[in-house]
């Protein structure tokens, strides 16, 4: 471990950690566009438009997790970085346990409040059958949803990048293989697409509690090793709440743009469905690479390496903007070409292409405000790590959609979030002109 962090090239330690990653983001991605092929391929917009507002739960969900996988990852990795080894198992654990608790807690409180929370993600009288069905499922898997979080990131800090991937692979072939037999053959609809999810997540939870038994020497998931000190809890929540904010950002603009749009019926919110997806395509790869650099830079910010984290953290935005630029062009001239394959409407089609576009436009922007995100919460900077995470999907986000629809009307909702990205942007730009460290290696 101490050869990978300490002395091999950046660029063999970031590809080492980051390649990884980004195949699990891959993952996902084939994961998320599985879901949206096969409901799609019912050919029913108003069960597509449901499962599309339903979608922000699952979001909200991963959100939860993120509290304990990223803020959990940031502190183990400037604690390995530090050498003090026994605390950072401990973290390893509490976290491991506390967020199957609040899994459980996600749960009741989902089930309980179901009529509102169905009202607030805007399902209307054609949508309302399909967001519930999808609804319910996920809310009873909860507990397995925000507990995967925890191994997938903490995996990583010992180098695991590998076993972690390995173990979210197998969970999306399995949710590739059971989605459309739960949806046609089944004839479960929106209820066997929440299904397939909720069972591939299982399936990748007990692989990663296998690797974190059987692969790690200094992590555990022992009920005995969770006894951690009141200061190094508020260190994960300081940079974990934010982590989660910006996944329940996202679940925000979703839900605030499919309310926008479903004035301009279920086909155009069924079109931005499928446009989020494909953009998230660009976008989690951009998220592996970031993640993946994350034990890197937190290893060298507690290590007290100017050199090593200012190399990484440029290296990092390298690859994301080379990256991101290439692939948006892609995504630009195959736009219409993507998405026939999902769904025939030609209004579909035709607006679906125009969203696609939109979001692609500053998706690379996009893959930089994480990559300033991300560094933040490897040093432990809760403030900055705060406010670029409630900014570019929503504080940012909301004055944009508002402001523009009210100027341009539906262009004005497609074009919200490249406004949001271009402003956050700047926004992370002069955070970091703030909060650059300037310290000597001891």
């Amino acid at each position: 471990m101490d050869q990978l962090f300490e002395r091999s090239s950046i660029k063999k330690a970031y590809f080492t950690l980051a390649m990884p990653v980004v195949l699990s983001s891959a993952v996902i991605i084939i994961y998320n566009l599985v879901d949206t092929f096969f409901v799609s391929k019912t050919q029913n917009p108003d069960l597509v438009a449901g499962v599309s507002q339903g979608a922000p739960v699952f979001s909200l969900l991963i959100a939860i997790g993120d509290i304990f996988g990223v803020g959990g990852s940031s502190l183990i990795s400037r604690l390995f970085g530090e050498k003090r080894d026994h605390e950072a198992r401990l973290a390893s654990g509490y976290c491991f346990y506390v967020s199957i608790i609040v899994g459980i807690l996600m749960t009741i409180i989902m089930v309980a409040f179901q009529t509102p929370i169905l009202h607030l993600l805007g399902a209307t009288t054609a949508t309302w059958q399909y967001v519930r069905e999808y609804y319910l499922v996920i809310a009873f898997g909860a507990p397995f949803i925000v507990f995967g979080l925890t191994p997938t990131n903490i995996l990583r800090t010992e180098g695991l990048a590998v076993q972690s991937m390995t173990a979210s692979m197998v969970g999306t072939i399995f949710n590739i293989i059971l989605n459309p037999i739960f949806i046609f053959p089944c004839g479960l609809g929106a209820t066997g697409s929440a299904l397939a999810t909720v069972v591939s997540n299982i399936i990748g939870d007990v692989l990663m509690i296998y690797y974190l038994n059987t692969k790690s020497q200094k992590l555990t998931t022992s009920i005995h090793e969770t006894r951690l000190s009141p200061t190094l809890q508020k260190e994960i929540y300081s940079i974990g709440i934010p982590a989660s904010i910006t996944n329940i950002m996202v679940m925000f603009s979703m839900a605030l743009t499919n309310r926008y749009l479903i004035a301009y019926g279920s086909t155009s919110v069924a079109a931005m469905g499928i446009a989020n997806k494909i953009n998230t395509i660009i976008f989690m790869v951009m998220v592996g690479f970031a993640f993946g650099a994350q034990p890197l830079i937190g290893y060298a910010y507690g290590a007290k390496n100017q050199k090593r984290f200012n190399e990484t953290v440029r290296f990092d935005i390298l690859v994301v903007v080379v990256f991101g630029v290439v692939a948006t062009l892609l995504m630009m001239l195959a736009a219409p070409l993507i998405i026939r394959l999902f769904m025939q409407d030609q209004t579909v089609i035709s607006e679906g292409t125009i969203m696609i576009r939109w979001l692609a436009s500053s998706t690379t922007l996009g893959g930089c405000i994480l990559v300033f995100t991300t560094m933040f919460q490897s040093m432990g900077k809760a403030v900055p790590a705060f406010w670029l995470s409630v900014s570019r999907q929503g504080l940012i986000f909301l004055v944009c959609i508002v402001v523009l629809h009210h100027l341009f009307g539906y262009w004005g909702i497609v074009s919200a979030q490249a406004a949001s990205d271009v402003l956050t942007l700047l926004l992370a730009v002069l955070m970091w002109q703030k909060n650059r460290p300037h310290f000597k290696k001891q």
